[in-house]
């Protein structure tokens, strides 16, 4: 048996551990450790096979976790539940209710830019989801809103986080394809506020066209300028995140910072902003224990799957892959539609983060390989692009993809979520009132195929 073989085989032990339903963390971590073990023991007997690969294995997770681009992940979540509890995204509901309930379908409209104001400080989607479950859908249901669409504004607003910096899953992208975690993140701006406003459209056309949710009006200028000042820390915060990131000069010196050092700045205004706002002790251990169960778990995540990473290069199954994929005999573009749709299968059995982390280290090597390399120049390349510049863009995308997940059967974690708060509202239902923003992530992504510098623009002028 060949080490391909071998990989073949344990891949395949990884997608049925998966399935049935084992944490893909400790999936991946078996299948890695016990691949090593074979192609070791293949090569120079099982004693001194075992004992190289166990070694091998054991020093993925120091190795690893001493990486200074994965420090950014606490900060950001950090920031998020620093948030929740500084009590801002009551605040952003209401300045968006006051400034958009005019709207056909206002009070959808205003929750779906408050949850993106709320993914600019919380990398979560399903935090996100679940928050925006307890403040918004009691208010649109109390003005004549369904449960349906309700929950499904929610579930689907939930998932701007993945692609609105600070993004969390990003932050893995960029850590796994090893790319600039600052241009990644300022490459989701963008095509995350293009994403909003294409779910407002969906919306907006509902409306007006069943007449089943009804405008909120009555508000006056003064009550809608009162509203702002609660959002002001948001705004500030993503102030910080992008002058850091982009840099600033003043009086002569110019001022940078690193994404860790970005997050930290946005983690410190907005405990500020919450100590200002009445929050205790108590709610900080708090805020600082949710940091750290969901920053224990992405690394523990991590951890596994490179495990199974380091097997894989040693099976050849990414160079295989990528062969594989250059030789199609088929457009470009069209293969890349084909792996998005593999990811858009792939992501009703998976979580997102676990479907990126595992599919990426076979399928990026493919992708950079299809546009030319990672060396080759715009005017040489299928796709329009630099090697960086599409892996940035092929990074949006599969993020992208990992969103429409979030809300398609049978996974669809968000819709889980927003039904397991309101639990008088069915999964069923939200999985059905989803279905137009499966259709404008649809068209978002087939906008972000069809215009790559919705995407490449702003990290170009880094």
């Amino acid at each position: 048996m060949t080490p391909f073989e071998v990989g073949l085989i344990m891949t395949g032990v990884l997608l049925v551990l998966v399935i049935i339903g084992v944490r893909v963390a400790f999936a991946a971590a078996f299948v890695g450790v016990v691949g090593l073990i074979v192609i070791f023991s293949m090569r120079m007997g099982f004693e001194r096979g075992f004992i190289t690969a166990l070694k091998m294995a054991g020093t993925i997770p120091h190795s690893k976790s001493v990486t200074y681009s994965l420090s950014v992940l606490p900060t950001f979540i950090l920031i998020g539940f620093l948030a929740f509890y500084a009590g801002l995204t009551r605040q952003l509901f209401e300045a968006s209710k006051r400034w958009l309930g005019w709207m056909p379908g206002g009070m959808a409209v205003g929750t779906i830019f408050a949850t993106a104001g709320f993914a600019a400080v919380s990398g979560a989607s399903v935090a996100t989801a679940a928050v925006f479950a307890r403040v918004a859908i009691p208010e649109m249901l109390a003005v004549g809103y369904s449960k349906r669409l309700s929950a499904a504004v929610v579930a689907a607003g939930g998932t701007l986080a993945s692609l609105i910096p600070p993004s969390a899953i990003l932050v893995i992208y960029a850590i796994l394809v090893e790319q600039s975690v600052g241009k990644l993140l300022i490459a989701g701006f963008v095509p995350g506020v293009y994403s909003a406003f294409v779910y407002v459209a969906i919306i907006v056309g509902m409306a007006a066209w069943r007449g089943d949710a009804p405008a909120i009006k009555g508000f006056t200028w003064g009550q809608r300028f009162a509203s702002i000042p609660g959002t002001l820390p948001i705004f500030a915060v993503v102030a910080v995140i992008f002058v850091s990131l982009f840099g600033v000069e003043i009086g002569g010196y110019s001022f940078s910072a690193t994404p860790t050092e970005a997050g930290s700045l946005g983690a410190f205004v907005v405990l500020v902003t919450a100590f200002v706002k009445g929050m205790r002790l108590k709610q900080l251990g708090q805020a600082l224990h949710e940091t750290a169960k969901l920053a224990v778990m992405i690394f523990t995540l991590i951890w596994g799957v490179l495990c199974y990473v380091r097997f894989l290069g040693f099976a050849g199954l990414p160079d295989a892959f990528r062969d594989f994929i250059v030789s199609l005999p088929h457009e470009p573009m069209l293969t890349l539609v084909l792996i998005l749709c593999a990811y858009a299968v792939l992501g009703m059995f998976i979580d997102a983060i676990g479907m990126l982390i595992l599919t990426l280290p076979v399928v990026y090597p493919a992708v950079i390989a299809l546009n030319g390399g990672e060396f080759v120049s715009a005017a040489d390349s299928a796709f329009g692009m630099s090697g960086e510049a599409c892996a940035i863009w092929f990074g949006i995308l599969v993020v992208k993809m990992a969103e429409l997940c979030l809300i398609t059967p049978p996974i669809g974690l968000n819709c889980f979520v927003v039904s397991g708060v309101r639990p008088d509202i069915p999964v069923q239902e939200v999985f059905r009132g989803c279905v137009p923003f499966f259709i404008a992530d649809i068209l978002t992504i087939a906008g972000l195929l069809a215009f790559p510098g919705i995407v490449t623009w702003l990290p170009s002028m880094m």
